[in-house]
């Protein structure tokens, strides 16, 4: 039976972890409305494996089959979950990579610039302007009634909200990320705008990596971009 991973508000958080025995271990985190087992997180994980790297893909809390409300989901709640989780890989004597995805690169963001464990990142279409995304996908739904996307498992929180419009850029952030950095984009990307790559790249230190996937969408949707995606990764770790 594998070890319990629980947040500091005692949620238990689902996770596969696919250990091949090396000493660093990719966690991989998802997006908004997202959790473990979307594609493009599963195809990540899978093609790090096949490489020999083990990799830790997990659902946030209230998303996916981790405990908690989706509901009280948002970036400052989900470092918590992250930081859980790494507390785990670090106590297994395993270094820490992230990967996390759209709002799940946010939180990397967040956690990478002040938590030395991470010794390595990758965003994949992060998200980085917080409070203009809040703006532009969600400006004219009423929160507490209304519904991300229409989606009726995925209903708009005050607190979500809150937490995108204070956070507002993670752009000063970006600039504290001092470790080895691939920041992974498409260029059809219509959630997290490509704009949000650029502007946070120039703001990044030394060790940074650019990979832009031509007419890529939000989540490699097309089998070549994931692949691209997927092989930029494993290309910028060895």
């Amino acid at each position: 039976m594998s070890a319990e991973i629980r947040n500091k508000a005692g949620e238990k958080i689902d996770y596969t972890f696919h250990d091949v025995g090396s000493e660093q271990v990719v966690v991989i985190g998802h997006g908004v409305t997202g959790n473990k087992d979307r594609p493009l997180v599963l195809a990540l994980a899978e093609g790090l494996a096949a490489a020999g790297i083990s990799a830790l893909r997990f659902s946030f809390a209230g998303n996916g089959d981790s405990e908690g409300s989706f509901l009280d989901s948002n970036i400052t709640k989900e470092i918590s979950d992250l930081t859980a989780v790494m507390d785990f890989v670090g106590d297994l004597g395993k270094k820490v990579i992230y990967a996390g995805h759209s709002m799940g690169g946010a939180v990397g963001v967040s956690v990478a610039s002040q938590d030395d464990r991470i010794l390595g990142l990758v965003s994949l279409a992060g998200m980085v302007n917080t409070k203009k995304f809040a703006e532009t996908e969600f400006g004219e739904v009423t929160p507490d009634q209304g519904l991300m996307w229409d989606d009726e498992e995925c209903p708009l929180s005050q607190s979500f909200m809150d937490d995108l419009v204070g956070i507002d850029t993670l752009l000063e952030k970006g600039e504290l990320i001092k470790v080895p950095w691939l920041l992974v984009h498409g260029t059809a990307d219509d959630v997290v705008l490509i704009d949000d790559t650029h502007e946070i790249y120039e703001k990044a230190g030394e060790q940074k990596s650019k990979l832009i996937i031509d007419g890529a969408d939000h989540v490699f949707s097309d089998p070549e971009h994931m692949k691209k995606m997927v092989d930029g990764v494993l290309e910028w770790l060895s």
